[in-house]
This record gives C-alpha cells, sequence and structure tokens, in this order.
C-alpha cells in the first residue's frame, strides 16, 4: 500500500482523533510512559530514541507523511523506553488505539490493512537491523541514502550521524565524497 493510499484510508474513515504542535525539542512520549496512539506527522520532523546509559541512540524518525507509533507500547500498553522528540517545530495528527483497532476490525479490509502496516514496519525494521551490522560507514551512508533520500533534508546531520552510529565529522566527509 502506498503512503498516499494510507493516507486516504485515515481521512476518509475519520480515524483522526485530534492534532496537536509540538514545539522544537517538546517531548511527544517520553521514556518510561505508556503511549496506544497512532501518530500521522503533517509537518515537521521528529525522532525516536532510547537511552543507552548516558547517550541517546536515534532508532528512527518521523517527517511529513510519515505515521510513527510506539510499537512495543502500543501493542502491549506497557509502557516502553521509546522518546519521541520533536527536531522542529512539529505537526501531528492523533490516531488513538481504540478507533484504530475498531476500523480495522470492522471487515477483512480493515484486517488487510493491518497486516499489511505490520509488514512494512517489519521490513523497515529489518533494513535498519542490517545497517547496524554494516561495519564500514560509507556503506552504511549509502544504504540509508539510497533508501530516503529526503532524510538528508529533513533531519540535522548530528542526529542523522547519531542514527547511523558514526560521528557527525565521519558524516560530513561522506556526504562531501
Amino acid at each position: 500500500m502506498k503512503q498516499a493510499d494510507l493516507i486516504e484510508l485515515i481521512e476518509t474513515n475519520q480515524l483522526i482523533e485530534k492534532e496537536i504542535t509540538l514545539e522544537r525539542n517538546a517531548f511527544l512520549k517520553t521514556e518510561g510512559s505508556i503511549d496506544t496512539n497512532i501518530y500521522f506527522v503533517e509537518e515537521g520532523s521528529l525522532r525516536v530514541y532510547v537511552m543507552d546509559e548516558n547517550e541517546e541512540r536515534t532508532i528512527r524518525f518521523g517527517y511529513q507523511n510519515n505515521i510513527l507509533v510506539s510499537l512495543d507500547s502500543f501493542l502491549t500498553e506497557r509502557p516502553s523506553e521509546f522518546v519521541i522528540q520533536a527536531l522542529k517545530k512539529t505537526r501531528v495528527k492523533i490516531i488513538p488505539k481504540k478507533r484504530f483497532m475498531d476500523f480495522i476490525n470492522k471487515d477483512d479490509s480493515g484486517l488487510k490493512l493491518w497486516v499489511k502496516i505490520l509488514e512494512d514496519l517489519v521490513l523497515q525494521q529489518i533494513e535498519r537491523e542490517k545497517d547496524l551490522l554494516i561495519a564500514s560507514p560509507k556503506e552504511r551512508f549509502e544504504r540509508v541514502l539510497k533508501r530516503s533520500p529526503i532524510l538528508f533534508q529533513e533531519i540535522p546531520n548530528r542526529h542523522i550521524a547519531n542514527y547511523l552510529r558514526m560521528t557527525p565529522e565521519t558524516l560530513s566527509r561522506l556526504k562531501k565524497s
């Protein structure tokens, strides 16, 4: 399913409960909180990270027309270590879990949509795991550039470097070459 089709489904079925605006550096979700909402990024950008000892480890990003969710908390309804933070002023639409689950359980097309969303999330996670296993910073950079070129237009370099597990200086050198 294309992103545009998903957006249309969300809007057609009135799944959005409300819309909020986050200022730069504001938190959408904090460590240890339960969050069962699905977020649709209308504009701006967000990052998802966890704390590893005293270091932030960026796991993923969300920007215009992306869906973002703290999937572990969404599925289990328990606290999650994930933190979701706005990187710049960001507007998100909120889809509550109950409204979404009522929709997907209404008929087979809803269940097919849910399976497709989960498949996409699993495939994204597999690609992310591959990125982390690759030793070469250059190859990690090239994989992410090929997969998500818009990332480099939407997200500050220091966060991309953290995501790629390299220094900002290394990322800068790779971008120049």
